[in-house]
């Protein structure tokens, strides 16, 4: 009996969520190396071990629900990460590139609530209450690692950007 067709839907969705994790996790090096604000450094450090973490949550769903997660390409993380990327051969000043960082990491912050947010309802939806759970926990490191990079915006990089 073939799956239906949310279910298909939802395994592509995890695959795309793996690899994006994984192209997140192949960044946010070069995201704390380009970072001048300690405060930025430690929480793109911080956000890498939670990268990281994610990608091992997406890897026992997959045990779980004894899918093949591997082989799909996040389009849409891709282009984010160009646009940082495109935002760093910019050329700003620290502080101003400091804030563009925590712009660009937003965006991708941003795009991984929404995925995070949709798979997680299609877990719901089919009945995969554990499954589920695991990406609201997710989804809520998520959101916290958002709030994060907004207060380091309000406290300290925005305003030193500012003042250059």
């Amino acid at each position: 009996m073939a799956d239906p067709p949310l279910q298909e839907l939802f395994v592509e969705e995890l695959r795309d969520l793996y690899n994006a994790e994984n192209q997140m996790i192949k960044a946010l090096p070069r995201l704390t190396k380009a970072a001048s604000s300690p405060e930025l450094k430690r929480a793109f450090q911080t956000h890498l071990l939670d990268t990281r973490r994610h990608a091992h949550r997406l890897e026992e769903i997959a045990r779980a629900l004894d899918v093949r997660i591997t082989g799909k390409k996040c389009h849409g993380m891709e282009g984010l990460l160009s646009e940082g990327r495109e935002m760093l051969r910019h050329g700003f000043d620290e502080s101003a590139r400091d804030a563009g960082l925590i712009g660009a990491a937003q965006k991708v912050e941003h795009y991984e609530i929404a995925a995070y947010g949709t798979v997680r309802t299609h877990a719901q939806t089919l009945g995969h209450a554990k499954v589920a759970r695991l990406l609201q926990q997710t989804l809520d490191e998520e959101g916290a690692t958002d709030k994060k990079l907004t207060a380091i915006a309000e406290r300290v990089v925005n305003l030193e950007a500012l003042q250059e």
